[in-house]
């Protein structure tokens, strides 16, 4: 049955609140009928920091994680271990490794995995940023934090690859994590585990 809305300008806003990952169409009508519920100027101070983010927000001209600013905060400080970087899918696995306060280096965001099913190449990637900064001679280890999935293990393998002419030391995180694991999901002890305990990376 098709959901009638008393208002056009209702419907509109919940077509764009049932556009987001995860939303269905009674959850984002339940959003709009709770913002429609608050004062204007809490709203417009929602949206406002929802456009502002969209208009503002860069990627670390480095590592490619979230910024405000050209570099991000963990790259601009002097008190993290530059020589050893970790390689992760996205900004959430950033956060994920973070909140476990078992690492003390610095990221690289690929921005994806490789996925030739979802036409997504190595040059869809920042797979040739990685291996510049490696090639620069200051980068001692790389630890590759990728999902265990099969899209996964193809980006740990082709990375391996590129990054095998260079004198540095190729690691990946200990099989703590599941089988076909999402990193993000990975509870904060086992994902700290994983990383303590990583181990150099074969290429098979």
């Amino acid at each position: 049955m098709i959901q009638q809305y008393p208002s056009r300008l209702l419907e509109k806003a919940v077509q764009q609140f049932s556009s987001l990952p995860g939303i269905g169409r009674k959850t984002a009508l339940r959003l709009v009928l709770h913002l429609l519920r608050q004062d204007t100027a809490d709203v417009e101070l929602f949206t406002d920091a929802i456009a502002t983010m969209k208009r503002e927000v860069r990627f670390c001209r480095c590592c490619y994680n979230i910024s405000d600013t050209d570099l991000c905060p963990i790259c601009a400080d002097q008190h993290r271990d530059a020589s050893t970087v970790c390689v992760v899918e996205n900004i959430q696995d950033v956060m994920a490794i973070e909140n476990t306060q078992q690492f003390n280096g610095l990221y690289h965001v690929l921005g994806g995995l490789i996925s030739p099913m979802d036409g997504i190449g190595p040059s869809d990637l920042e797979i040739d940023s990685l291996v510049h900064r490696v090639a620069e001679g200051t980068i001692r280890e790389v630890i590759l934090a990728l999902s265990s999935t099969m899209e996964g293990d193809t980006t740990n393998f082709y990375i391996f690859r590129k990054l095998s002419p260079y004198d540095v030391s190729i690691s990946v995180i200990a099989r703590g994590i599941a089988v076909g694991g999402e990193l993000e999901y990975t509870d904060e002890v086992t994902l700290g585990r994983s990383i303590l305990n990583r181990t150099p990376f074969s290429g098979t």
